[in-house]
């Protein structure tokens, strides 16, 4: 029989037991000043933010245990240079456990609490106002202005739609964002009023029951019918936030189809039946050469349904199929993927050089999406690109930078529609202003069978790479998951769904080509 040992109290043991004794936690300091109202300004189509001084506080991590503090700042905060930080050390702008310390060689242990207190320079975002599409006792559906990001981060803080619209409705308010949109993008969101709200419609979209549309303004001419891209994704670097295509990254899926196509609008030459002028010299003909994506004429208005959620999933893979977004100054952008811009590239032979090619965008280069400009814009939107002015801040002596171009606030991108997979709510927004006909064009001025591509999305998932539920391969599939990387037909991954074979400018592709053509 099992007996149970009771264990007597101290004190009927004679053993005198000292009560805990409680440790202050170290001290910090707290921010200076946290300005309300928000010091805004609007200037010149921005909204911009006054300077002002902030601290940052953060607990030792385990990396940092045993190291010297400016060793810590040189290495993980590269945002300035060393010397800044060792002024900063050594004038009390950076404190450990609220103190000043003797010498940037003091060493930081566990449980330290480090306090960096500087002048914070914002970057602009655009003055336009974030859309209200609908607001009950729960939440608020919200149409994102392009490039202004959803949290506080990085160099943004006041510049956040969460401070925005806190700055709007009140100090108190607490806006609870429920589905995240890159900086660069623009459209629905869902902000919770209340945490219960909040918390519900975040799993339900974690959960893959809500159906995405997006729309996004390509280079070129992009192809008929259902276009299922399968290309997985894999993050080749957290700092840059920089993702590609890659087998062995993460599983990703996306359906595209074209709205319209818009061919470059012709020049006054190239009227009635003369032939057209090329009034090129010889250096811009030798220029245009070496840019493959030059002979894309003309641009796409394309829609997109991720069915996964991968980042920069639907810029990837538009890269991938060789229509990047038109203005992504990332995955358009010549200078850091070369001359092909990495269509149908899944490699990682040039990962090293394209990390460091994008590392200068924005500090001593200008970040451009080399195929969005025209030639009669290139010139004036480089002297408008944010980058640095070899100005210094009177105050803090930090490196300054001009005001962002219109060019670079956004890219080609749009969260149109958020629908829940049971019909019971659907929002959307109307087209934007860069995905109208231009002038001189007829074309879409509305996005019409959204319940089409939503079946279609269905359809796909159910394919599951072309398999049947009993796991054979239906309607000539392959299915290359299990297959080595160089077994792979070029560009696995990828399928054009139609009923017969699609003439993708001046080849046709046939089954396991670089594109796929299966049965619609």
């Amino acid at each position: 029989m099992a007996s149970t040992i009771i264990a007597e109290p101290s004190s009927m043991l004679g053993i005198v037991q000292k009560p805990d004794i409680f440790i202050e936690p170290p001290a910090v300091i707290t921010t200076p000043c946290d300005p309300w109202p928000r010091p805004y300004f609007l200037e010149d189509g921005l909204r911009k933010v006054h300077p002002y001084h902030y601290t940052y506080n953060t607990y030792c991590k385990e990396r940092w245990r045993g190291r010297e503090l400016l060793d810590i700042f040189a290495t993980e905060f590269r945002d300035r240079p060393t010397e800044y930080y060792k002024d900063a050390i050594e004038s009390g702008k950076v404190v450990v456990n609220g103190q000043a310390v003797p010498s940037t060689e003091s060493i930081v242990k566990n449980g330290d609490v480090i306090s960096h207190t500087l002048h914070r320079h914002e970057p602009p975002v655009t003055a336009q106002p974030i859309g209200i599409v609908h607001e009950d006792n729960d939440m608020i559906v919200i149409n994102k202005p392009a490039g202004v990001p959803v949290h506080p981060a990085g160099r943004y803080n006041y510049n956040s739609v969460v401070e925005i619209m806190r700055a709007e409705r009140g100090y108190q308010w607490n806006p609870l964002p429920c589905n995240r949109l890159d900086r660069l993008t623009s459209g629905v969101m869902f902000i919770g009023k209340h945490a219960k709200a909040a918390e519900e419609l975040s799993i339900q979209i974690k959960g893959r029951s809500v159906k995405k549309e997006y729309i996004a303004r390509v280079i070129g001419e992009f192809p008929e019918g259902d276009v299922v891209c399968e290309q997985p994704i894999m993050q080749i670097s957290p700092k840059l936030g920089l993702n590609r295509a890659r087998a062995s990254g993460k599983e990703a899926r996306t359906i595209f189809k074209r709205l319209a196509y818009y061919p470059p609008q012709k020049r006054s030459e190239d009227a009635g039946n003369l032939p057209p002028v090329d009034t090129r010299s010889d250096k811009e003909k030798l220029k245009d050469a070496a840019r493959p994506w030059k002979v894309k004429k003309g641009y796409s208005i394309v829609r997109c349904l991720p069915l996964t959620g991968r980042t920069h999933q639907l810029r990837v893979h538009l890269q991938y199929l060789g229509h990047p977004i038109s203005n992504d100054p990332i995955y358009c952008n010549q200078r850091v993927f070369g001359p092909a811009l990495a269509a149908g590239d899944a490699s990682s032979s040039a990962d090293e050089d394209i990390i460091s090619r994008l590392s200068r965008m924005g500090k001593d280069e200008v970040a451009e999406a080399m195929a969005y400009h025209d030639e009669m814009m290139e010139d004036y939107n480089k002297k408008k690109a944010e980058k640095m002015t070899g100005e210094l801040c009177d105050v803090c002596q930090t490196p300054l930078y001009s005001d962002p171009g219109s060019h670079e606030l956004g890219i080609y991108l749009h969260a149109k529609r958020y629908a829940d997979d049971k019909g019971r709510w659907a929002y959307e927004t109307g087209l934007p202003a860069w995905a109208l006909p231009p002038e001189g064009f007829e074309g879409p001025m509305e996005v019409e069978g959204a319940e089409d591509l939503v079946g279609l999305a269905e359809k796909v998932e159910a394919m599951a790479f072309g398999k049947q539920d009993d796991g054979e391969m239906k309607d000539g599939g392959i299915d290359t998951r299990d297959l080595k990387e160089e077994e792979k037909p070029a560009g696995a991954g990828v399928r054009i769904m139609a009923d017969e074979v699609v003439e993708k400018e001046d080849r046709y592709i046939r089954p396991f080509e670089a594109l796929w053509v299966m049965p619609g």
